[in-house]
This record gives C-alpha cells, sequence and structure tokens, in this order.
C-alpha cells in the first residue's frame, strides 16, 4: 500500500482500503446472499421494539427507517454488481 497516497484518502476510504471495498458493498452482498436471515432478523427486531416501547415511538422509528429506505433507492440506489469493488 502506498502510504503517502492513503494519507490523501478522506476518513471513510481509508477505513475501508483495510477491507479492500466500502461497507456498503459488503453489506449489499450479505443482504443479497442471506436476505430470508435479514428479513426475519428485523422483524424479530421490529417485535422486541413493538413489544417494550409504546406505539408512537415505534411509529417514528418506522417512519425514519421508511424515509432512509425511500431515499436509498431514489437517491443512492445502483444496479446490483455481485462483489463489486471500490474505486
Amino acid at each position: 500500500m502506498d502510504w503517502k497516497k492513503w494519507l490523501s484518502y478522506d476518513p471513510y476510504k481509508k477505513i475501508w482500503c483495510f477491507f479492500g471495498r466500502p461497507f456498503t458493498y459488503i453489506l449489499r452482498d450479505l443482504w443479497h446472499k442471506a436476505e430470508f436471515v435479514w428479513i426475519t432478523g428485523l422483524v424479530a427486531l421490529g417485535v422486541c421494539i413493538g413489544h417494550h416501547y409504546d406505539w408512537i415511538i415505534v411509529l417514528k422509528i418506522m417512519g425514519v427507517f421508511t424515509l432512509g429506505y425511500v431515499a436509498g433507492h431514489l437517491f443512492w440506489g445502483k444496479n446490483y454488481v455481485e462483489n463489486q469493488q471500490g474505486d
């Protein structure tokens, strides 16, 4: 690794350089390879949150999640490329 070039990177790229790929690409691969596990885990998390918190808090959490989900698809979504590498 060229350390002079590494020092010029922004903090995010410095971190993912050690893994070889951006975290978003790694998470996207994990999502596509184990979608059922993710969905089951997220539903279980939703049940736990719904059991332990008031409904207004649960609705606020769901609203923030939904806005992020929609924004991710509208503004940052790209076609899925398996094992996509960083720039």
